[in-house]
């Protein structure tokens, strides 16, 4: 079994995504410190042909806090703004009429935390998409929250029976294989390769925005081979 371990991201980009479809279980990271200004609730669209940071507005967020315990702002107007910027980005997108329903159905989702919001958008994501991964939270399950870093994560690879951790390219210096050796689980690293499509709207192509871009610009049959390109590597080495 391959297992995949991150922190929940909101329509991520393409590289979250081939993570994901990589593994047989992935579980979100949720009972970890929130960092302000990281990706948890905040991505990048394409708006008149440049890059568009759009973020979700959070209630007392704080890195003080785990990311399950961040709540939604009580503010009624982000989610319409963030539909209409969707709407006049992307109107024109070849996936527009499949895509933006969905887009809906994501973003007036209601829920109380980031953490329960993004996790419903992954089951909008996985089943447009064909992906049949596992969706696991780390706070409902594992009960070990006294651990810390790589200890924290080799013993969820340990619970879950995991012969493969893939563990995104930037945590090379973070983990090694001999923390996983006594549990008999291989330690790989995700290089995801340039993906370049049709982009309504722009001119000169912008890479690694939300898969919303993706998503409004292919199809899923078209999306599937994409998913596939990445590279993994050891800590000395790529493999494929």
């Amino acid at each position: 079994m391959t297992l995949a371990i991150m922190q929940p991201y909101v329509l991520p980009y393409i590289g979250y995504i081939q993570l994901l479809n990589a593994v047989d279980t992935f579980v979100f990271y949720d009972d970890v410190a929130f960092i302000n200004r990281g990706w948890v609730n905040r991505n990048r669209l394409l708006v008149n042909g440049n890059e568009y940071l759009f973020t979700i507005p959070l209630k007392d967020a704080s890195q003080n806090k785990l990311i399950r315990e961040i709540e939604l702002a009580n503010d009624p107007k982000w989610r319409g703004k963030l539909l209409k910027t969707i709407e006049q980005s992307y109107r024109k997108a070849p996936q527009y009429g499949v895509i933006m329903p969905m887009a809906e159905r994501i973003i007036n989702f209601q829920a109380d935390t980031i953490a329960d919001y993004i996790f419903h958008s992954f089951s909008e994501l996985t089943t447009h998409l064909g992906i049949t991964t596992r969706l696991v939270a780390s706070s409902t399950v594992y009960e070990n929250g006294h651990l810390k870093a790589q200890e924290r994560i080799v013993d969820i690879c340990r619970q879950e029976g995991a012969e493969r951790y893939i563990n995104p390219i930037g945590g090379t210096e973070l983990y090694s294989q001999s923390a996983f050796e006594p549990i008999g689980c291989e330690l790989r690293f995700i290089q995801p390769r340039r993906v370049t499509y049709p982009q309504t709207g722009g001119g000169e192509f912008v890479p690694w925005l939300s898969i919303v871009d993706l998503l409004m610009n292919l199809d899923a049959e078209t999306i599937r081979p994409l998913l596939t390109e990445f590279d993994l590597t050891t800590n000395e080495r790529i493999s494929n």
